[in-house]
């Protein structure tokens, strides 16, 4: 029963976090103090809800929480006599904002409006110019999405130690700054969207592919990740990329329910059962495609130049090749390969190099794709990167050097995180001996 409690909370707390952290920063005026009393809810139910049981309505339950600490704290800057410019009014006025919404208006479309915009709010505010880039997608990911400090490390392939500092230092510098907790306009949003863009695209990666755990997706993190994106294209419709990347977010979600079979394990996608994609997610990712791209030609047009299509929706455009393919064999991986090239003139990385390698062995043969493969071998970024070695072995497998492929998905396998993944590389790998 305490075992089912604390994934009770774990659950909530991922599901959860991100409107209780921008309530608390709307109300506070402070993202660190802000998570800081978000953290407290946390302990609070940790400590009660094993005793008490689980309540009714665990999100409310932690939002309430929350929010008393925060009015606790209120009450005691003014008991201490401290000086309250920093939270913008005067606690008489506070108290009005905050007692009403714990007690009966959480589940009114009031509330709901409020919330979502606080997501919102919190993502712009710590994907603020004053961090630098890496800090402004580590710090939304812990804040918004509710990753943990590994799972972010994991995101960057980089060390818990140096995520853990870059986090405490970039709080500290949005408190220093006084960063208002806003919903920028203009030049400013445009700023600041493609660290957002950035955030929500690794949110849904991590749910697409979990880095570690027993599941292979994370739905309630790709749902997160879609919900985010449709907020965003509703307050930038006219920004290309915002359609891009949700167009791409649609069409990766509609295999989801072909990419695992009944005991949960990974269903590779030449291997998927496509009568089990989501028409409907492909429509609405081929209709936000069409719009991206239209968008593009028409800033292109204005500047007397062709259109820029950005990356977002260039790996759209990939996913749309796979979506049109009735069957696998009849995918488009030339077009996928030219795709991937013009993407990594855009943005060069050794992640989409690995790809466009795959696309080329599906185009060209596995021997072209594997020349390319074994040019990443030595890439710094790519060590622990356990996707290299896992396609490696595939290509060594589909020509034959069996014993080398097996080599390779153990080398794979013993990478992973994620016990899912780790079992089928280790099945692939004993295939290789047979």
């Amino acid at each position: 029963m305490t075992e089912d409690i604390h994934r009770a909370i774990t659950t909530t707390w991922r599901q959860e976090s991100a409107k209780i952290i921008g309530a608390l920063t709307r109300l506070m005026r402070d993202v660190a103090l802000a998570e800081e009393l978000a953290q407290d809810a946390l302990i609070a139910a940790l400590e009660t809800w094993p005793e008490q049981g689980l309540p009714d309505k665990p999100a409310a339950w932690l939002m309430t929480t929350a929010k008393h600490r925060a009015l606790d704290r209120l009450r005691h800057v003014k008991l201490s006599g401290e000086k309250l410019e920093q939270l913008g009014h005067e606690l008489d006025a506070r108290e009005a904002m905050i007692v009403p919404d714990f007690v009966d208006s959480l589940d009114d479309d009031r509330a709901a409006r409020e919330i979502g915009d606080d997501v919102l709010r919190l993502m712009f505010c710590a994907c603020h110019p004053v961090l630098s880039l890496e800090a402004r997608v580590a710090l939304t990911l812990k804040m918004v999405a509710g990753f943990t400090t590994g799972e972010i490390a994991r995101a960057y392939l980089q060390s818990e130690p140096t995520v853990a500092q870059r986090l405490v230092r970039a709080k500290r510098t949005l408190g220093e700054a006084k960063v208002p907790f806003e919903l920028p306009l203009g030049a400013q949003l445009t700023e600041r969207l493609g660290s957002v863009l950035e955030v929500i695209y690794l949110i849904f990666n991590e749910g697409y592919t979990a880095t570690s755990g027993e599941q292979w997706i994370r739905q309630d993190l790709c749902d997160e990740a879609l919900r985010l994106a449709r907020m965003l294209v509703r307050l930038a419709p006219r920004e290309s990329e915002v359609l891009g990347l949700l167009a791409l977010l649609e069409l990766q979600a509609s295999r989801s329910a072909a990419r695992v079979d009944a005991q949960g394990q990974p269903v590779l996608l030449l291997e998927q059962d496509r009568e089990r994609w989501d028409a409907a997610a492909i429509a609405r990712g081929l209709e936000a495609l069409e719009m991206a791209d239209r968008l593009a030609a028409e800033a292109g047009a204005a500047l007397g130049q062709e259109p820029q299509v950005g990356p977002y929706a260039l790996q759209a455009a990939i996913a749309a090749c796979h979506a049109r393919a009735r069957r696998a064999d009849d995918t488009d991986w030339k077009r996928i390969a030219a795709i991937y090239e013009e993407l990594v003139d855009r943005i060069p990385s050794p992640v989409i190099e690995l790809n466009r390698a795959v696309a080329l062995a599906m185009a060209y043969g596995p021997a072209v794709g594997l020349d390319l493969v074994d040019q990443l071998m030595d890439e710094p970024a790519l060590k622990q990167y356990h996707w290299l070695p896992s396609v490696r072995a595939d290509l060594l497998a589909k020509l034959g050097r069996n014993a080398e492929a097996k080599e390779e998905f153990e080398r794979a396998a013993s990478m992973t995180a994620n016990e899912r993944e780790k079992e089928l590389l280790l099945k692939r790998a004993r295939e290789q001996g047979h």
